[in-house]
């Protein structure tokens, strides 16, 4: 069952005409705008995580800072290349989630897809409190309004990203490139320098460099690499949003996932040439970044530009997530794991209901976190790496099956990465199990279940609609229509007019209690009836008990059994106010008459809106 539909004679998504809203889309350059944020400030925290590592090993230890960053930027590479490809399989999107369905099969492309979720979830509380925590860092009396700075900065990406993934691209354009720039700034003025030209930003800080320094062991070395790989959440976004792009999307989302593979790349391992270089140790309260910034650019304007254009990127990195994951939500909606709602599409491209869900969330885990990144930060990147490793995999499937050109070295990449990607999701789920990363390898399960429910719950409605299957030539039956009321009004003239256009046979009733001013009221009611005389039956539904539904429901039954072959609607008619607060001005009658006749009986029920304009 899918909501999802192709016409005959429909252009193929490459062929699109130019007034499909392809104005709407993300080229090359502003879709490594929107969907690269998070890859791209994770240079802010990807080195440091290696550092932090490493230094348990002593100054020694912080001398495999480059080689660890150097196997990273091969994975980086891998990765790049395999999304690559899964781009050019996978035109519609989904990466992992569609790269599984494909080649390993439904209940694996659901734990891709789970993966995709929390990480995309997870990814927009971890940015925006870490975006948030710079900038409390920078404004000390900022601190206790942390969690509502958090909010605001969520409602801020969630505005701009309702209004379309071109606007946001637009929008988050400039951060990116000042960043980005910055960034290769202090790197290239880094590698001229014999010795830091500053060391302020670290003076009277105490180092975290362990004193009783471990050797530096395959265990040690494999920790800091999964750590590090932290640096490549965000990779696979672009591979899931490819029909965001323009035509042709599958060229466009391929150069800028190389983009961003070449940037990240260069950024990563140019700042751990630094660290080496400047001999850099990793201190409590200052960043690794602040410290590179400091002893490259000394500490001055520059280093500030540096510390904001982070702070700002940190937060505005929410936005990757705004850009993958409604895609994926459509896919997984298209297929009957969520509702249809999220593969509904507004102007401008938008999946809102798909960007408000992953608001929604997103606040409700700031919530709970109170705006703490050490709360959310052992429960990222897990994700991350599973659907990575579910892609490589797949891919591998999709060589062998191929057999093109090339395919047993295309195979043995995606293997390899399949081999370091699963090893880094092992490590960092043992390393953080403790601080919370319980939680993600319970979610997960608990996410294909309720996949496998949505699933099961579409199937059961398709078969009793008969989707797929020819139905039977439409017929007439007779139709009586039943119309409650209580008295008279434009409102029953109106309903008794539709009424009328939809049946055979109207007969009107209304509900009469033993109360003698309940029967002074239907005898009135009677009296003016006769005198209008609209053609149409008055009948009293005596009822001993003061309900409204069921006594109507009671009629309905009793009219169905005893015209067998009849097809029996209630017309409910109710007034809609002309302003939304003077809803509560109404007394639900029409509500509770509807919900008794659709649970006791099969009639239609057919609810007639009369404006008051």
């Amino acid at each position: 069952m899918s909501v999802l539909t192709t016409e005959p004679g429909a252009t193929p998504a490459d062929e699109e005409p130019p007034d499909s809203g392809e104005r709407h889309r993300l080229t090359a350059v502003t879709g490594l705008a929107a969907l690269s944020l998070d890859a791209m400030a994770s240079v802010a925290y990807g080195p440091e995580a290696i550092v932090l590592v490493l230094a348990a090993a002593g100054a020694h230890g912080l001398g495999f800072t480059l080689p660890v960053t150097l196997a990273i930027a091969g994975l980086l590479a891998v990765l790049v290349a395999s999304y690559r490809q899964v781009i050019a399989a996978f035109p519609d999107g989904g990466g992992s989630y569609a790269v599984a369905r494909t080649h390993l099969g439904r209940r694996t492309s659901l734990v891709a897809a789970a993966s995709l979720v929390l990480d995309y979830v997870l990814n927009v509380a971890v940015a925006v409190t870490a975006g948030v925590a710079a900038l409390t860092s920078a404004f000390p009396a900022l601190y206790d309004d942390r969690l509502w700075l958090c909010l605001a900065v969520l409602v801020l990406i969630t505005g701009v990203n309702l209004r379309g993934i071109v606007e946001s691209a637009r929008a988050f354009t400039v951060p990116t490139v000042v960043f980005v720039c910055s960034i290769l700034v202090l790197i290239v003025v880094g590698l001229f320098r014999s010795a830091p030209v500053s060391t302020e930003a670290a003076a009277g800080h105490a180092s975290v460099l362990a004193d009783n320094a471990t050797t530096v062991g395959a265990l040690l070395l494999l920790k800091a690499f999964a750590s590090g790989c932290s640096a490549l959440t965000g990779v696979e976004a672009i591979a899931n949003a490819v029909p965001s792009f323009r035509v042709p999307r599958v060229k466009r989302a391929q150069r800028a996932e190389v983009a961003l593979g070449a940037v990240l790349g260069v950024m990563l391992i140019g700042l751990s040439v630094l660290i080496s270089r400047f001999h850099l140790q990793p201190v409590e309260g200052v960043t690794v970044l602040a410290q590179l910034a400091d002893a490259s650019l000394g500490h001055n304007w520059g280093f500030y530009i540096i510390q904001f254009a982070t702070m700002i990127l940190l937060a505005l990195s929410a936005n990757t997530s705004f850009g993958g994951l409604p895609v994926l939500l459509k896919l997984l909606a298209r297929d009957n794991y969520l509702p249809h709602v999220f593969a509904l599409k507004a102007d401008r491209q938008v999946h809102r209901h798909g960007v408000l869900a992953l608001a929604l969330v997103s606040a409700g885990l700031l919530v709970f976190s109170g705006g703490d990144t050490n709360t959310l930060v052992p429960l990222f990147a897990i994700g991350v790496f599973v659907g990575f490793t579910i892609a490589q995999v797949g891919m591998v499937r999709h060589w062998r099956g191929e057999r093109g050109a090339s395919w047993r070295g295309k195979a043995v990449l995606n293997g390899l990465g399949a081999v370091l990607t699963g090893v880094s999701a092992v490590v960092v789920t043992a390393a953080k199990f403790q601080e919370g990363a319980w939680l993600i390898v319970i979610a997960l399960p608990l996410f294909v279940v309720a996949f496998e429910a949505v699933h099961r719950a579409y199937a059961r409605i398709g078969e009793r609609l008969g989707l797929g299957r020819i139905p039977e030539p439409p017929h007439r039956d007779r139709s009586v229509v039943i119309v409650p009321v209580s008295g008279l009004s434009r409102l029953t003239c109106e309903a008794l007019n539709a009424a009328a256009s939809l049946g055979d046979e109207v007969r009107a009733v209304t509900v009469c209690y033993p109360d003698a001013e309940d029967r002074a009221q239907t005898h009135a009611l009677e009296r003016a009836w006769a005198e209008w005389n609209p053609g149409v039956p008055l009948i009293p539904l005596a009822s001993e008990r003061r309900t409204l539904g069921r006594p109507i429901a009671a009629y309905v039954r009793e009219t169905a059994a005893a015209e067998p072959g009849t097809r029996v609607t209630v017309l409910i008619p109710e007034v809609e106010p002309e302003r939304l607060w003077q809803r509560l001005l109404q007394n639900q009658r029409g509500a509770v008459v509807a919900h008794a006749v659709r649970r006791e009986t099969r009639a239609v029920i057919c609810r007639l809106r009369f404006r008051l304009s």
